[in-house]
């Protein structure tokens, strides 16, 4: 299969089986983090466009093996949103597998018209906030197209306003960041957010992970949140993906640490 991946372990979702709806060979993102486990985005894209026909989602779907998962997760090598099949994707994965669908999004495009449509039609959408200010947008996330922290922002409010599901804000702090939690945490103050999601990256990149203790003192800046917790507190499931090769390029063996 070449959509459909995993399942893979994840510290948010449990037990995993991702559906990806760009699956290019190389990254394809909005993004070009300086943090990503798949290193530098090789196709820049700011253009939603179809990469995979809803024909065959429906026909790896239905021949896809009894699994057991928590999550069916859209991801993959690149942002799922800029799939323009992606709202009908995630119904036809409803109906199809009978399980609750997830989303994770870098939220560049959430202020664009038809994005927030296309997300609402998820379980639980994982949203990405890792810079206060425009300049560290640049240097942490470096968008590959004009964008500013308030177009995210205004974009993540406007979601909150017509989602009924569970938002989750994602904030992966690198030494850049890290000493920007209190004016994140003021942002996401703002959303209405279920969970906060303080991140830092395990997986083989370029940059280093924080330590369990400073992750641990950057939390305490998001305490008010009913639901907040580190990568390092939660616990992954032990799981066999289906094809270990396509699960591997788009999830790189963890490190150990």
């Amino acid at each position: 299969m070449s959509i459909i991946y995993g399942p893979v372990p994840s510290w948010r979702l449990g037990r995993s089986l991702g559906i990806d709806m760009v699956s290019t060979h190389a990254k394809t993102c909005s993004f070009d983090c300086v943090y990503c486990q798949l290193g530098a985005t090789v196709s820049r894209q700011s253009e939603r466009k179809e990469f995979v026909s809803l024909n065959s989602l429906r026909q790896e779907l239905n021949h896809l093996p009894q699994i057991k998962a928590d999550f069916v997760t859209f991801s993959g090598v690149g942002e799922p949103t800029l799939a323009k099949n992606l709202g009908a994707a995630i119904e036809i994965a409803r109906r199809t597998l009978h399980i609750p669908i997830a989303v994770l999004t870098n939220s560049s495009l959430m202020h664009e018209p038809g994005v927030c449509e296309d997300l609402a039609r998820a379980d639980v959408v994982v949203a990405k906030l890792d810079a206060p200010d425009d300049n560290l947008l640049h240097l942490v996330n470096r968008p590959v197209f004009r964008l500013t922290v308030d177009q995210i922002t205004e974009g993540i409010r406007s979601f909150r306003s017509i989602f009924a599901g569970k938002l989750a804000i994602q904030i992966m702090f690198i030494n850049t960041n890290r000493q920007k939690a209190p004016e994140l945490a003021e942002l996401v103050r703002g959303f209405s957010a279920d969970e906060v999601q303080v991140n830092t990256p395990l997986r083989p990149c370029p940059v280093k992970p924080l330590n369990p203790n400073d992750l641990d003192k950057i939390k305490r800046h998001f305490l008010e949140f009913k639901n907040v917790f580190t990568v390092y507190e939660a616990s992954k499931p032990a799981v066999t993906p289906m094809d270990p090769q396509q699960t591997e390029r788009r999830r790189p063996e963890a490190q150990q640490i």
